[in-house]
């Protein structure tokens, strides 16, 4: 199999977070507070979120956010992930386009989640958290977070969506291998799990029913704070060492991107590699285009509104200015799992209202068509 890989020296390293929001020509429209309705402070987000994410998420102003060195030498564990030349699979394909993939899957815990686990479990640690909570679909994020809350002596409890949990047992083995508790969502242990239980029994679960439980549960236990994986700007933040990394890369390969193209569930993973592409398209007049591919089961890009909604199924986080499907949207049970929620990350939203971006829906049949064909030329099974 013939490949090409680019590699980061330590030294060429980025030691900053780029902040697409300080050069968006249109700044995203603010989060609401769920019961006044008024633009949120970072004050009102520190309820639930570490006071530093709180900040980082309202800031629209720095361009670029100091990575901690904390964070920094966690991250040299595992990177920079590989830029490889897929030279196979363009053979299978029959182009003369030049197709690179980022591999996030080279670090412990397989995906580019724990970019952003790190940092969110370092900034709790440091105000005196002693407990985290979140959510998880597919279990990436949650295998993520419960790495990185051991790595910084936090307890975590993560609620997975249950139909996920059947889907993909040993995800939660994961989980519960670095000592994090696990909930099958929706569950009997918080009052909006029992709601949702109580009105369908048979109910299988959104990550909509698993941010209201871990949120509820956030705001009921003292020295708790809730973490996200994904659809938050301080979560994109985070996730931009990706593309960073991806730009030194095809430096060294001596091109630049026409198009970049991601898979696209809340937006951190496409955020994470499209945003610092984007700024020299703000910037500088670069022209690439930008596509993130969701699944047509859950097309909230394709079809959904740009409104205020909910981020959960039980109306207790802000409400974020974002494309929906509607925050009680229940998703068919596809494959796809970290891909079923029913809305987008705000910055995402704006840019694709503004036109500087743009989504396309595909069917899972040819999902799983196109990543066994992957498999076959790359030697790397994909996730859906």
């Amino acid at each position: 199999m013939k490949q090409k890989k680019f590699i980061l020296e330590e030294k060429e390293m980025p030691t900053q977070w780029y902040n697409i929001q300080a050069d968006m020509p249109n700044k995203p429209l603010p989060p609401l507070h769920p019961g006044t309705r008024q633009p949120l402070t970072w004050e009102d987000l520190a309820h639930i979120f570490p006071a530093e994410c709180c900040k980082q998420e309202l800031n629209t102003t720095d361009r670029w956010i100091d990575i901690p060195e904390p964070v920094l030498e966690k991250y040299r564990f595992y990177r920079s992930t590989p830029m490889v030349r897929a030279y196979e699979l363009e053979k299978a394909l029959g182009t003369p386009a030049h197709i690179y993939f980022k591999n996030e899957s080279t670090n412990p815990l397989g995906s580019h989640k724990v970019n952003s686990a790190l940092p969110q479990c370092y900034y709790a640690k440091q105000e005196g958290t002693t407990n985290v909570t979140t959510e998880t679909g597919a279990g990436q994020w949650g295998a993520a977070l419960s790495y990185a809350a051991s790595v910084f002596g936090l307890e975590a409890a993560v609620y997975q969506v249950k139909i996920s949990m059947l889907q993909k047992p040993y995800r939660s083995s994961i989980m519960r291998t670095f000592g994090a508790t696990v909930e099958g969502s929706p569950s009997m242990s918080t009052r909006a799990g029992k709601d949702v239980i109580t009105k369908n029994p048979t109910h299988m679960g959104s990550l909509g029913t698993a941010i209201s439980e871990a949120v509820e549960l956030a705001m009921t236990t003292p020295g708790c704070k809730y973490t996200l994986g994904s659809v938050l700007n301080h979560v994109a933040l985070h996730q931009s060492i990706i593309g960073l990394e991806a730009e030194k890369q095809m430096e060294k390969a001596g091109e630049y991107p026409d198009m970049v193209i991601a898979c696209f569930g809340g937006g951190s993973n496409f955020g994470g590699i499209a945003f610092p592409f984007m700024r020299h398209n703000i910037l500088d007049g670069k022209k690439t285009e930008f596509i993130a591919a969701e699944p047509e089961s859950c097309p909230k890009l394709t079809r959904g509104k740009f409104e205020y909604d909910f981020g959960d199924e039980a109306g207790l986080t802000p409400l974020l200015p974002m494309y929906t499907l509607g925050h009680d949207f229940r998703p068919a049970n596809i494959h796809a799992g970290g891909l079923r929620y029913h809305g987008a990350g705000m910055i995402v939203s704006q840019l694709i209202k503004d036109g500087l971006m743009h989504g396309v829906d595909i069917p899972q049949l040819e999902t799983f068509e196109a990543g066994v064909l992957f498999a076959r030329t790359e030697g790397i099974i994909p996730a859906p």
